[in-house]
């Protein structure tokens, strides 16, 4: 690799910078302009400082516990690999962990203000709702491109631009492996209460959705925050500086004369930054439905930036670039991020088709409703599948596609676009649980049905987001993974050539070792959601034996003559979701390492165990995500008063579905995301260790 010319590094990656700080200004006038508005009454504002001192109490214990494994990690790449690197993972790891805990602490000023509001205007509730989730979009991708642009520019004058580059790996690992323990905690914490809380609630005892009655509650709400929010938060920081790093190892490792292909990535992603925000003034203008409004969002910021993106190109390389020896144009690099606009695009499209009530999958679930809880599951399942073939075909076409214009860097570039538009598709997310929360506030607080009525129906469409966001971030991740996979190869060559010894591995289908690999690569993502399902099993089935005992010990609660112990309930999820997600969050280090210190096995079966996890990965994750997402709505399609509504057999089979969905879409399925990732960039830092 060439060194880089400081005027490009310093022009390009300085505009990321400051596009990053126009977003995280733009969030604080969204905050301000948040806590103005009124939190309701006293009991209202008594529900939500609960909710917040439980999500708060539980990300504390995480921290805790994620502090000394990290420690240990920081600890063995300062010795076996260098000083560098580790402080990326540092660094990686505190912005991944800040990422939750700004996502958490957005929501909870956010929810309880959105009830106060639906007790108004419709319109007014969707706009807190979302600029809450704005909030957090513009933070999460404002700090990555902070912290990614900060180390890239300290660590080049201090060790040089080269070096800083493959210290980079270090960064995103520390943001990896932190997004998978606070995925799973949260996923575990947040669907233990509420599959807790309906098995007992709902089914046993026939209450409402978050009625006060129910001792686990309390902790459902939670869990909305720290799995939902936080997790989702961290989650989509990892998904983004990895992608931003792995676009520009990439192009370091393929286009090593031409200092901007490692500056471009910088530059996307500070425009799509300007395109977030314009997606976000277009929900605070419009008038639409909400649907059709948060639609549009994620078109307006996507129309922007693809304008920016063509005098950008273009400035950037006004003679084109040769990649792997081959020329080609700015117009060849403007199309291959094009490219990842519309796979966006796609992607939110089709899983919105899977996941709303508006379209025929939620409502054959719904009918299958009518015939039992069995029906229920076995379409559940079937949408599930039928989901994964559009995304892939388009995700297959995409590669297709932007390795046409411009090879590996092309697909490099791709995923940076896709991920580009971070900033708008979380705020999408985070819309979600902030509606829920305002909802379960709503009926704690005896407010009228109305109010309800109006979180209820934008509850129901931030499923659909919820869904939306997951199979975008699942998409882009198989999209990354692959870069990475192909950044792999990139440096066990350059590894080979420095020390001197022939490169001679292929990754050939006929080399009995890459198939070998396939199948140990395979079968992670299993192992992996077979742990994460386990432990919301294990951790609800504690949840409703509390909830049993305090129902059987106070019968007055029923009656509405005593107050539930939320707190234990709190606290049963709070332990057993730290406890449980260890495990889980450490095999894919375990599988990664373990096959590459069994010397008969070596690079080219790791090779294969990279490309086995994202194929097997890519449509687990996608078909959980979209079988959970859509059995909720189908509940909520019949709560509307479809087929029976509430009450009706058909409404306890949905309620069935929802809870065994529960896992697959907030647990299990987004989890994979980051886990993708984490193999693919342990496989990257150990190559110097083991090869």
């Amino acid at each position: 690799m060439m060194p880089l010319a400081l005027s490009i590094l310093d022009a390009g990656v300085t505009l990321s910078m400051l596009c990053a700080i126009a977003g995280l200004v733009f969030a604080f006038f969204l905050i301000k302009a948040i806590t103005s508005r009124s939190a309701g009454n006293e009991r209202m504002r008594e529900i939500a400082g609960a909710i917040e001192e439980g999500a708060k109490a539980y990300l504390h214990r995480q921290v805790v516990t994620i502090s000394a494994i990290a420690a240990v990690i920081f600890i063995l790449l300062f010795i076996f690999k260098d000083a560098a690197t580790a402080i990326g993972f540092l660094i990686g790891a505190f912005c991944s962990l800040a990422a939750g805990y700004i996502g958490m602490r957005i929501a909870v000023l956010a929810n309880v203000r959105t009830t106060q509001a639906a007790s108004s205007a419709r319109t007014a509730a969707l706009r807190v709702a979302f600029n809450g989730g704005a909030v957090t979009g513009l933070l999460v991708v404002g700090l990555a491109l902070l912290a990614v642009g900060i180390f890239y520019t300290v660590a080049g004058k201090m060790i040089g631009n080269d070096a800083a580059i493959r210290s980079l790996v270090g960064l995103a690992l520390g943001s990896s492996l932190i997004s998978v323990f606070a995925r799973l905690g949260g996923g575990i914490y947040t669907k233990a209460a509420d599959v807790g809380a309906d098995l007992v609630g709902k089914i046993e005892s026939n209450l409402d959705e978050d009625d006060p009655r129910n001792p686990a509650t309390i902790a459902d709400n939670v869990g909305d925050n720290v799995g939902d929010c936080a997790g989702m938060a961290a989650d989509v920081f990892e998904t983004y500086a990895v992608s931003l790093i792995g676009a520009i190892l990439i192009g370091a490792l393929t286009i090593a004369t031409d200092p901007a292909a490692v500056i471009y990535p910088f530059v996307l992603g500070g425009i799509s930054v300007l395109g977030a925000i314009v997606g976000i003034l277009f929900v605070n203008m419009s008038d639409l439905k909400p649907g059709m409004a948060l639609m549009g969002a994620v078109g307006s910021s996507a129309l922007v930036s693809a304008v920016l993106f063509w005098p950008a190109t273009h400035m950037m390389f006004p003679n084109g670039v040769a990649v792997a020896g081959i020329a080609r144009s700015a117009n060849a690099l403007y199309a291959a991020a094009l490219i990842g606009l519309v796979l966006t695009g796609l992607v939110v499209l089709i899983t919105n088709y899977y996941t709303s009530t508006a379209y025929r999958p939620v409502r054959k679930i719904a009918k299958a409703s009518e015939t039992g809880h069995a029906t229920n599951i076995i379409a559940g399942l079937a949408i599930g599948s039928h989901a994964t073939a559009l995304p892939v075909v388009f995700i297959g076409l995409s590669i297709l596609l932007s390795y046409h214009f411009a090879g590996l860097y092309g697909i490099a570039i791709a995923v940076m676009s896709m991920l580009s538009m971070a900033g708008i598709i979380i705020s999408l997310d985070a819309f979600g649980p902030i509606t829920d929360n305002a909802g379960g506030i709503a009926v704690m607080s005896n407010l009228p049905k109305e109010v309800r009525g109006v979180t209820d129906d934008l509850d129901a469409v931030g499923n659909t987001m919820k869904a939306v966001t997951k199979g975008y971030a699942i998409a882009s991740a198989g999209l990354a993974a692959l870069v990475l996979f192909g950044s792999y190869v990139e440096e066990l060559r350059a590894h080979y050539a420095a020390s001197g010894r022939a490169y001679s591995f292929d990754f050939s289908l006929n080399d009995p070792k890459v198939i070998i690999g396939l199948f140990i690569g395979g079968l992670l993502p299993f192992m992996f959601t077979a742990f994460s399902m386990d432990a919301v099993g294990k951790a609800a089935g504690a949840v409703v034996r509390e909830v049993r005992r305090q129902l059987t010990a106070k019968p007055g609660i029923l009656r509405g003559e005593d107050t539930p112990e939320y707190g234990t309930c709190v606290d049963i999820v709070t332990k057993a979701a730290l406890r449980e997600m260890i495990i889980p969050a450490l095999l894919p280090l375990i599988f990664v390492i373990g096959v590459a210190a069994i010397k008969p096995l070596g690079p080219v079966v790791l090779g294969g165990l990279l490309v086995g996890t994202i194929v097997t990965g890519l449509f687990v994750a996608i078909s959980m995500t979209s079988s959970g997402g859509a059995w909720d709505n189908a509940k909520k399609y019949i709560e509307e008063g479809n087929l029976g509504g509430k009450g009706s057999f058909a409404h306890a089979a949905s309620v069935t579905g929802d809870t065994v969905g529960d896992p697959y879409k907030d647990t299990a399925g987004p989890a994979i995301n980051p886990m993708i990732k984490v193999v693919n960039i342990v496989a990257i830092l150990i190559i110097p260790m083991f090869f």
